[in-house]
């Protein structure tokens, strides 16, 4: 039996390791990426030396919470944000693995199908975006959000809960 992947490890390697690139270039704190298939089956993983504990559930749950959805994560914060109820109920839902605050991106192919997601953290959620986002489209596949947050490089830990 021949089965196809809608993301390829090869793919998603690519996506892990340009994430990491972007995020020594930019000198961001050390960052945990997750990169799952449309079926949220984790494609490839990893966690930089000095990551905290939870940045491995949190990057996953970036991601895992964008294909649930069928959006990116700052879209489902932007939209949760006057529905707690709903928020709530979605946090229930997935068993806590629902983390609605940027960083995950959803991957989609030349049709515009959805084909898988990443999810980083480690930094401020809008750097975490911002290297996601890089990191898919230097693999010749678009992201979703189409574009990082403009202001990116203001956002800081400080400003994050």
């Amino acid at each position: 039996m021949k089965v196809k992947s809608t993301l390829p490890l090869e793919t998603a390697r690519a996506i892990l390791d340009k994430a990491l690139e972007v995020g020594r270039q930019e000198g961001m704190k050390p960052l945990t990426i997750v990169v799952l298939d449309a079926g949220g089956r984790m494609k490839a993983m990893v966690c930089e030396d000095g990551c905290g504990l939870l940045r491995f559930d949190i990057a996953f749950g970036k991601a895992w919470g964008s294909l649930g959805m069928g959006m990116p994560s700052r879209q489902i914060r932007d939209y949760l944000s006057a529905r707690p109820n709903f928020q709530t109920a979605l946090a229930a839902a997935s068993e806590g693995r629902f983390v609605p605050v940027p960083g995950g991106v959803l991957i989609e192919d030349a049709e515009g199908m959805t084909i898988g997601a990443v999810g980083i953290s480690g930094d401020s959620s809008e750097k975490d975006e911002y290297c996601g986002v890089l990191a898919i489209r230097s693999v010749g596949l678009t992201s979703n959000p189409a574009e990082f947050d403009p202001e990116w490089r203001k956002s800081s830990l400080s400003d994050q809960h």
